[in-house]
């Protein structure tokens, strides 16, 4: 039972998707076999087809959850635009924060419920796959939770390796790594929470920047705001599908590092083009 974050609370899961139908229908069932119920599911649509569209209101009809499809027309990459709008229609008191490539274990939002607490943000992680794996995966071996156990991910191509402790590991061992892991309590964008009125209070994400650093600096205004990060890496538990990424660029990269940095070293707080600013334009 959550001390901070009780069960009547709604939790808002929000991630982006772009064109990838086939990864957004496995994520989506894996949010059907959640054993935390009070949720609704907000996809942040950066302009895909009707393909994607028919995904969306299939998985609506057929699983009966509280499913919002927020679009808008495909510009480019504009990922922290449709975040901020998706922020925006979000219904919930708290936010879950995933990617659309990520299919969350069943225990995944009891987890985030059970360490939200007021100040902080979680930082989860993800246990990658290869592509062969990643195309195995069936909605049953979701449902039956077989795409997170160790025997049957090796018979089906992913190499043993220690990374696995990830999803081995019982609730002792979870808060034994979370505290010895080296691993930076950042944003991750693929696995992390925060109150609604936190994401409010940094101004959403900055609309400026492109792939790249993007999460981490939305992190970091959390941080200068004084919101604390607590690791959730070994016990928030998802699996990543493998994809191309043809949109990564230096200049991107660049350009988000000034940006980043800006925020790091004058403790900025709040985004100059953020919710604040979308919310002027619309």
């Amino acid at each position: 039972m959550s001390k901070y974050l009780p069960q009547k609370l709604k939790i808002s899961v929000v991630f982006t998707t772009y064109n990838s139908p086939e990864w957004l229908n496995k994520v989506l069932w894996g949010y059907a076999f959640q054993d935390d119920t009070n949720y609704e599911i907000v996809i942040a649509d950066d302009g895909s087809g009707d393909e994607t569209r028919q995904i969306i209101d299939t998985f609506r009809e057929q699983s009966g959850i509280d499913t919002q499809h927020i679009w808008h027309e495909d510009q480019g990459f504009e990922k922290c635009r449709i975040l901020n709008k998706a922020l925006v229609a979000a219904r919930g008191d708290y936010i879950v924060m995933t990617d659309g490539d990520c299919i969350p274990r069943s225990d995944f939002l009891s987890v985030h419920r059970q360490y939200a607490e007021p100040g902080h943000f979680l930082s989860g992680g993800y246990f990658k796959l290869p592509m062969s794996t990643s195309k195995a995966i069936s909605i049953d071996d979701i449902k039956a939770g077989r795409c997170f156990n160790k025997a049957w991910l090796i018979d089906n191509d992913v190499k043993p390796s220690l990374k696995f402790m990830k999803l081995t590991a019982g609730p002792i061992r979870q808060r034994i790594y979370n505290s010895l892991t080296p691993t930076n309590r950042t944003w991750n964008g693929h696995n992390a929470s925060c109150f609604k009125s936190d994401a409010f209070k940094v101004n959403g994400f900055d609309e400026r920047m492109k792939y790249g650093g993007l999460d981490a600096e939305f992190g970091w205004r959390l941080k200068n705001a004084g919101i604390k990060a607590k690791q959730i890496r070994y016990s928030a538990v998802c699996v990543h599908l493998d994809h191309a990424r043809g949109y990564v660029n230096d200049a991107d990269w660049k350009a988000n590092r000034i940006i980043r940095n800006k925020t790091v070293n004058e403790k900025i707080i709040e985004t100059p083009a953020g919710i604040k600013q979308l919310e002027k334009q619309t």
